[in-house]
């Protein structure tokens, strides 16, 4: 019971629910790379190694934010319940989670192709770098995108070995939608990081501003998904799944303005879950049926 009890701590942790915002586009760059690429064919290990890289990058990313932010999250009464604040888990055995995860990281890189290899240590300095973004510029919430972004293009690379536009059209997606929806995500958190001299959109520029910036970056993602969309097979399908993706990314400005707030649980997670899996389940469909 104890060790169920600790797995769940850890899952808590690096909000392991969370993968839900970046794996599907994973899965949507693994199955674009065979249909771009015919010859080399479906292999369930390679899927299961991408995962896996998933996984543990997740985990090295969540879990150093985490211990990086300890003392920070202590004294911000709505992140003061989190598990190393808490002493649920200490920031030694955070840091040995996190070295372990990393080391598991690089040698399943090590098992796919020798760039996935290579990229491996630049993929970790990325999303550990995030965390500390904060403390000196507000674009913070780019960085965390492009911790995101990484996942269509790396699944890419696992795949085939090199990189083209489409992928990358998909990581400037993931990049700025996460960016545009982690602005909303913070306007909870702005007066404290005024206080505490932390840097973010809505800490230095009004909620107005703050949203209108997050809306342009997600008329950048939906504006990348469109051009993506014109590299896959053509169907309805296909299309239904862009403009629902795209309804949902409108549904979080309608839900959170200027003068409402409270909505901004369900705008970050519930509807950028649904965002993200939804047209997942289209694009594979269109790719299943059509490619």
């Amino acid at each position: 019971m104890n060790i169920i009890k600790k797995i769940g701590d850890y899952g808590s942790l690096v909000k392991f629910s969370h993968t839900i915002f970046a794996m599907p586009f994973a899965f949507i760059a693994f199955v674009y790379a065979l249909y771009e690429n015919p010859h080399i064919g479906f292999e369930w290990q390679l899927l299961i190694q991408i995962v896996l890289c998933m996984v543990f990058a997740r985990n090295v990313a969540m879990a150093f934010n985490r211990w990086a932010d300890r003392n920070i999250d202590k004294e911000n009464p709505r992140t003061a319940d989190r598990e190393i604040p808490k002493g649920v888990i200490t920031p030694n055995n955070a840091l040995w989670f996190i070295a372990i995860n990393a080391i598991l990281f690089i040698a399943v890189t090590a098992t796919i192709n020798w760039l996935t290899l290579a990229l491996s240590p630049i993929a970790l300095f990325v999303i550990t770098a995030y965390s500390y973004c904060k403390r000196f510029t507000p674009f913070a919430h780019l960085v965390l995108g492009l911790s995101l972004g990484i996942a269509p293009a790396g699944a890419y690379i696992a795949t085939t070995s090199t990189l083209t536009l489409p992928p990358m059209l998909l990581s400037l997606l993931v990049i700025t939608w996460c960016g545009g929806f982690d602005i909303i995500y913070a306007l909870q958190d702005a007066d404290f990081d005024r206080q505490r001299g932390l840097h973010s959109i809505p800490s230095h520029f009004s909620v107005a501003t703050s949203l209108y910036i997050s809306i342009a970056l997600h008329a950048v993602s939906a504006t990348a998904l469109v051009l993506f969309a014109l590299y896959c097979p053509q169907s309805i399908v296909l299309w239904c799944g862009v403009a629902i993706f795209c309804a949902i990314l409108t549904a979080e400005h309608i839900l959170v303005t200027p003068k409402q707030q409270r909505n901004i649980g369900i705008a970050f997670g519930t509807l950028n879950g649904l965002a993200s899996t939804t047209l997942a389940a289209f694009m594979i469909a269109n790719f299943l049926l059509f490619g």
